[in-house]
């Protein structure tokens, strides 16, 4: 159920792999056809309910009930992209000509554009936030850094607090985009307030002011992420402020990889062009009504958009980050192939993960210390990832569906491991038939794993329908052609981790 090494993992005869991919291939598209079907179907009675909009093509409609994507695509319209180019080109022209002031001018140019859109007074939020976190750091006591800044996010939900912020804005989603900054940078201030308290800087504090300022305000990763740790951050930065770079092979770069965004941005339209899922799944009359094939269609189209989404939402500021000489975390691995709780943690959104295993999992003992401290480091881990997110009641349900999740496999992975179990699996088992073992066990780890997705996407009433319709009443019609596919995706999974591009 979680991933093995290459050695492990036994190759399988190419035509049962390609049996794999044909049955993964078509089952993706003809589930998509049918909800495609069925969008067009109910699009009158969509549309009646406003939930769709005129589409970007003649004679298409668009389904805008994503609020992160139709968020974010606005935004880009109206300022990001913009100010994103801008940093591209500050960014170009100093480490040509100055490559040693190249981080202090990103760093006004990041306060100056988040200025431009956040205003004054939502920049002072960020300001009077990092004040008091470095201040504090400045003790060097874990546990009040955590303290104030678990504080500071909690700050978030506090309704007087948030009337008076709603004033400064015209409009809701200016008040969104400080809500989502504030939540990001606090990330940012823990990873530094850890590392300052772990490793106190050589340098004096207005050096590591400064440092915060850049870290707080690099503007690719000012909004929305990825997120990358403090420390990971000042070396790679103070690596390529050292450099001056005339190398040429940046520009093809942003070519080909602003034309693979680009791609990933038709997809995702296209997506929510003939397939209306975001409606249909705030709809329980249409989620009760929808055909089996149909059923399953949308529960991968709502996966596989969240997908592409992030592909966009984090490949632009990868980008300028990879050009700006920092690495950035990978982008998410397509979750069509994920097999395991553990596995979607640890590829989907990496920055996040390798946070939370440098500032939860492995100060809290993780799987040091005996079966207890592994049981707190995962739970308060993804406790944090739920009050981070806004803690609403689907999220608290999500999080425990993953908690679950991840001990289950370990703990299935500890009983295989057994001395007993592994001889017994040794002496009966051939490795092509261990292999397909693991994939017939990961189609059941699949199949909740969609499951916590689904109530993360589309709330608990999504989930819970979901949970009914297949596990319950169609537990001899559904469920076991759903699993048989599972198994599939599973195997390509498998041979994608034994065979990485």
């Amino acid at each position: 159920m979680t991933s093995r090494s290459k050695a492990q993992l036994a190759p399988l005869p190419w035509t049962e792999i390609l049996a794999y991919w044909v049955l993964s291939f078509g089952s993706h598209f003809y589930s998509f056809y049918q909800l495609h079907r069925f969008s067009k179907e109910h699009e009158a009675g969509l549309e009646r309910g406003l939930q769709l909009e005129k589409g970007l093509l003649k004679g298409f409609k668009r389904d805008p009930s994503d609020f992160e994507w139709s968020f974010w695509t606005e935004w880009a319209k109206t300022s990001l992209l913009w100010t994103l180019t801008g940093h591209g080109i500050i960014s170009r022209l100093t480490s040509i000509f100055y490559p040693k002031f190249r981080v202090p001018a990103l760093t006004i140019y990041g306060v100056l554009a988040a200025s431009s859109v956040l205003g004054v007074k939502g920049v002072s939020v960020l300001l009077v936030h990092l004040g008091l976190s470095f201040s504090v750091a400045q003790l060097r006591k874990p546990a009040l850094s955590w303290a104030l800044n678990l504080l500071l996010l909690s700050t978030l939900h506090i309704q007087p607090l948030q009337e008076v912020q709603r004033g400064w804005y015209k409009t809701e989603e200016e008040y969104y985009l400080l809500l989502f900054s504030v939540a990001v940078c606090g990330l940012r201030f823990i990873s530094f307030s850890l590392e300052h308290c772990w490793c106190p800087s050589e340098h004096g504090g207005v050096v590591q002011l400064c440092w915060l300022f850049s870290y707080t305000f690099y503007h690719p990763f000012f909004y929305n992420g990825p997120i990358i740790t403090y420390k990971d951050y000042i070396e790679q930065m103070r690596r390529s402020a050292e450099e001056s770079d005339r190398d040429h092979s940046a520009f093809s770069y942003l070519v080909l990889r602003s034309g693979r965004i680009i791609l990933w941005w038709c997809i995702a339209e296209y997506m929510i062009h003939v397939m209306y899922m975001h409606s249909i799944q705030s709809n329980e009359t249409y989620l009760e009504i929808l055909p089996p094939w149909a059923l399953g269609g949308l529960a991968l189209a709502l996966v596989q958009f969240f997908y592409v989404k992030y592909l966009v939402l984090f490949g632009l500021p990868s980008m300028l980050a990879t050009v700006d000489k920092l690495v950035p975390p990978k982008l998410p691995s397509c979750v069509s192939i994920m097999y395991s709780f553990t596995g979607m943690w640890r590829h989907f959104d990496e920055g996040l993960y390798r946070w939370l295993i440098r500032y939860i999992y492995v100060p809290l003992g993780g799987s040091r210390h005996g079966l207890h401290y592994k049981l707190l480091s995962t739970g308060l881990a993804f406790g944090f990832v739920c009050l981070w997110h806004g803690g609403h009641d689907y999220l608290q349900y999500w999080a425990l569906m993953n908690w679950a999740g991840v001990l289950v496999e370990n703990g299935v992975k500890s009983l295989f491991a057994s001395p007993l179990i592994h001889s017994t699996v040794e002496q009966n088992f051939s490795p092509a038939m261990k292999r397909r073992s693991i994939a017939f066990l990961s189609a059941f780890s699949t199949a909740m794993l969609i499951l916590s997705n689904l109530v993360f996407l589309g709330g608990v009433h999504v989930g819970r329908i979901f949970w009914k319709r297949v596990f319950i009443q169609g537990w001899s019609t559904m469920a076991p052609p759903m699993l048989a596919f599972l198994y599939c995706f599973a195997q390509i999974g498998l041979e994608r981790t034994s065979r990485p591009p």
